[in-house]
Formats: structure tokens, C-alpha cells, sequence
């Protein structure tokens, strides 16, 4: 996500169309005691401890875009790592209708005060088992603020109104904890999941989603776009966008795993003007230039999808959101950085979320040395800012420190740090190395971790530099790359 690092930013009015949500079916027997969450250290509250969502396949209906009405049908593919006789989702969404375990209907409640959908299956989730988890749902999907934006925002399903000549339209801004506002999900970024998304808008809207286009029906006065997210990506980073879109697609860019073409295709709203729209003109330039040094770029699908509220940039997978006061060079470099860092390798838990943003923030830096520009420079006015500003080590010990100058500037900074104490084609191969080996598995990384690689592959010597910049108070002197 890109924050913009100004507390005079305004929002635009956002007009919400409430629908009431249909009351849940009450479970027939005594609730069993509160399952574990995964006790993230900022929002204690998300996530299921033993749950596994592997797979997605969601579908969602959009009948008059621009205001918050939604239905929703959502099978969970569940795994676990413990017996758990009950399912615990994270959900204050859309009040739910119906819910099915391998397709047999089962005892569910919703508790909205801990955001919670729990359901008692037939007999416990165990280890070495699968099952599907169907939730129906239709209404008005819950509010979350924003922990940390100057402006009150609300987290998740965003519905831009009709109005000055334009028509209503949908999109999500997630991260950090606004999924479950419209989806039952673990919504916690250590639990990475693929997602099949089905979106189904009235006739003469386009709407798209994360992934690859996998087909478009036409029935009646709607049409049904269906989406394709292989990879798994944190629930955070899921895309869904409805709008009279004009999708421009490029030719595929063979910078994937493997030497694989990335397909090509960006969303502009209608009467998008042509300097925007030049913000993205250098897109296939920027795959090539970061995929030199973070190695193949890692899903199959990238572009932009522009929208028109007042709001931060985020790194939707495969489709960033760029809103149109977002929309330059430099903010669309860092997003697509993100598709590494964030998306393929995931924060374990969400202190941890300096690894990402400060790795986006590095890759304005390497844009800039590629243009002509002075890297060194550009760390510099980093440096100064931290400064001016105050800093304090880099884990986030409170939502307010999520998405402040220190996660950004002191997260960049440290991996500058890194690159003048072991050279450019030592940090070349460090980055490289450092993707491959933690978007493999889980897809995650902690800071822990992520100190001890740096020992690994650069030793002792690279690893004391580095620390510094992640745990000292006072700001380390600015590092030299020559």
C-alpha cells in the first residue's frame, strides 16, 4: 500500500445504500468454548489457530453498482493442523442465509461484537482431512475503520455513487483487516489462499477481479465475469472492481516463473484523462527492470485498475488499485513491487509489514537509479525526513505505526544498509534468493526470519548492520552505496 504522508488529504463523500440483513439461523446446541485466534499482536482478535483455508470459490452479485448492496456464495476449501470441532470465520459482513458442510446444511451463529461466523460441522476438522464450507450470504457489508488514516475511512467494499454524469461503481481497499467486512474468511496474512472470483453486474458494466480471466456470460440483462487466482495471496490483497471499464490489454511480458508471459491488461473508468493513463505507460519497463534484481515476476497476470475516490494506492494481486490522485510513476512502481513483496512473500504477522512497505519503497529508489536518477540522494531525503520526523524500531507495536514514515523510509533504509555493506551484485543476489526462499511454503516471513537469512547469506557482519536499522530507537547514520 502506498500511504499518502499528509493529514490534510480529504475523501470524497462515499453515498452507502443500506440493505437489512437477513437474521442467522440460531444453532440448535450450546456453543462450545471460544477457539483459539492466531493472537496477531495488533488485531489479537483474527484468524483461527489450527485452520487452513486453502481455496476460495466466491460469487458475488452486484445489482445496482455504487451502492453496498451484495449477495455473496462463498466454499471454502478447510484444511487443519488440529482436531477443531468448530470453524471460526472471521465475518461482519452481509447477514447470512444458509450454511453447508460437504453440502449438508449445519448449526452456524453469528456473532457480530467478536466478527465471527461459527460453525459446528458434523463431526471435527482433523489433520489429513478436507472439507467445504459453503456460506450464503445478502445485505450490507459490515464497516471496519481504518486503524491508522488520518480521514475515517471504512476498510473493504467500497461503493462509489452515481452522480456527475458517471455511474455507480465497486471496488475493495482491504488491508489491513477489511476483508472479512464482506467475506467469511481467515482474514489474517499468515493464512495465504487461491480464489476462483465470480462477479455478476448488470448488462454494460465490466467487472474484474485477481488473477486471470477465466470467462464472461452474458445472460439476460447481467454478465458474469469469472476470475482465476492460482498463486495464493493473503486474503488482504484480494481485487474485486465493478465499472464501465475500457480494458486495455498489452502484449504478455515474459519476466514470469519459469521464463512465463505475464499477461497484460489495465481497467480505466470512463473519461479518465490521458495523463493519467500515462502514469502506466512505462508498466512493462518496470516488470523488467524489478524482476533483474527480485528475480521472475511470480503470478501470470499484471496491470492497474484505476479508480476515482480520494485514497491510498494498494497492491491488489495481480490488479492494483490506483486511484486517480495516486496515479503516478513512482507510486505505480511501488505497487507493482508488491506483487513480491507482500503478495508472494507475505508478512507472518502484521508488525512484520515494514518488510513489505519498505521493500516497495526501495523500488522507487531502483526505478530512479534505472531513469538516471541518484539512488543515493533519494536515500538521503529519506534519511532526513526519519530525522526531522523521530523514528523508533521497525516493528509495528501499534496500528497507528502500520503504515507510518518509519515502516516506509526506515524499512527502505535498511535494505539500503544491506546493499553498501555486501555491494550491488551481492544484494542483486540477495533479494533473489530472498524470494524464492519465502514465497515457497506458507509464503510468509517474520522479522526473526528475516534477520536470520540475511546472517545466512551475507553473515554476521551484514546481519549487525541490518539490525541496527530494525531494532535500535535512535536513527543509525545514513548508509553509503557507492
Amino acid at each position: 500500500m502506498r500511504r499518502p504522508f499528509s493529514l490534510a488529504l480529504s475523501l470524497l463523500a462515499l453515498g452507502l445504500l443500506t440493505a437489512a440483513p437477513v437474521p442467522a439461523q440460531p444453532a440448535p446446541r450450546a456453543p462450545a468454548a471460544p477457539a483459539e485466534t492466531l493472537r496477531d499482536p495488533l488485531f489479537p482478535g483474527l484468524g483461527q489457530a489450527g485452520l487452513d483455508v486453502r481455496h476460495y470459490d466466491l460469487h458475488l452479485t452486484v445489482s445496482e453498482p455504487g451502492t453496498r448492496a451484495v449477495r455473496g456464495v462463498v466454499t471454502l476449501t478447510l484444511a487443519s493442523t488440529r482436531p477443531l470441532a468448530q470453524v471460526r470465520l472471521d465475518f461482519l459482513g452481509p447477514g447470512v442465509t444458509a450454511v453447508r458442510w460437504n453440502d449438508r446444511a449445519v448449526p452456524f451463529r453469528v456473532d457480530e461484537r467478536a466478527a465471527k461466523l461459527t460453525v459446528t460441522p458434523p463431526a471435527p476438522l482433523r489433520p489429513g482431512t478436507a472439507a467445504r464450507l459453503t456460506v450464503e450470504y445478502a445485505g450490507t457489508p459490515g464497516e471496519r475503520a481504518d486503524p491508522d488514516f488520518p480521514t475515517p475511512l471504512l476498510l473493504g467494499w467500497q461503493a462509489v455513487p452515481a452522480g456527475d454524469g458517471r455511474a455507480g461503481a465497486i471496488f475493495l481497499l482491504s488491508e489491513p483487516n477489511g476483508t472479512h467486512t464482506f467475506l467469511p474468511s481467515n482474514d489474517h496474512p499468515s493464512d495465504k489462499a487461491t480464489f476462483i472470483t465470480r462477479v455478476t453486474v448488470p448488462r454494460g458494466y465490466v467487472a474484474a477481479a485477481s488473477g486471470v480471466e477465466a470467462g464472461r456470460v452474458d445472460a439476460g440483462g447481467t454478465s458474469t465475469f469469472t476470475f482465476s487466482q492460482r498463486e495464493p495471496i493473503p486474503t488482504y490483497a484480494l481485487g474485486v472492481f465493478v465499472d464501465r471499464f475500457e480494458r486495455v490489454d498489452g502484449a504478455a511480458v515474459p519476466v514470469g516463473v519459469g521464463g512465463r508471459a505475464v499477461a497484460r491488461r489495465d481497467y480505466f473508468p470512463p473519461g479518465v484523462p490521458g495523463t493519467v493513463r500515462e502514469a502506466f505507460g512505462r508498466t512493462d519497463e518496470a516488470l523488467r527492470v524489478l524482476a533483474e534484481w527480485f528475480g521472475p515476476y511470480p503470478f501470470a497476470a499484471y496491470g492497474v485498475a484505476v479508480v476515482t475516490p480520494r485514497l491510498p494506492a494498494l497492491e491488489t494481486a495481480t490488479l492494483s488499485t490506483l486511484p486517480l490522485n495516486m496515479s503516478t510513476e513512482r507510486v505505480a512502481v511501488h505497487e507493482l513491487a508488491h506483487q513480491w513483496f507482500g503478495n508472494a512473500v507475505t508478512p507472518a504477522q502484521w508488525p512484520d509489514v515494514w518488510l513489505s512497505e519498505g521493500l516497495a519503497a526501495y523500488a522507487e529508489l531502483l526505478w530512479t537509479e534505472h531513469l538516471g536518477g541518484d539512488g543515493q540522494a533519494y536515500a538521503a531525503r529519506w534519511h532526513a525526513n526519519l530525522t526531522r520526523a523521530g523514528t523508533r524500531p521497525l516493528a509495528a507495536t501499534r496500528t497507528g505505526e502500520l503504515f507510518d514514515l518509519t515502516t516506509y523510509q526506515r524499512g527502505a533504509l535498511t535494505f539500503h544498509a544491506l546493499r553498501a555493506e555486501i555491494g550491488d551484485a551481492a544484494f542483486r543476489d540477495f533479494l533473489r534468493a530472498y524470494v524464492t526462499r519465502f514465497s515457497a511454503g506458507p509464503g510468509t516471513v517474520s522479522t526473526p526470519a528475516f534477520l536470520a537469512f540475511v546472517r545466512e547469506r551475507a553473515g554476521a557482519g551484514a546481519e549487525g548492520a541490518v539490525r541496527r536499522w530494525v531494532e535500535e530507537r535512535a536513527l543509525p547514520p545514513l548508509p553509503v552505496v557507492r
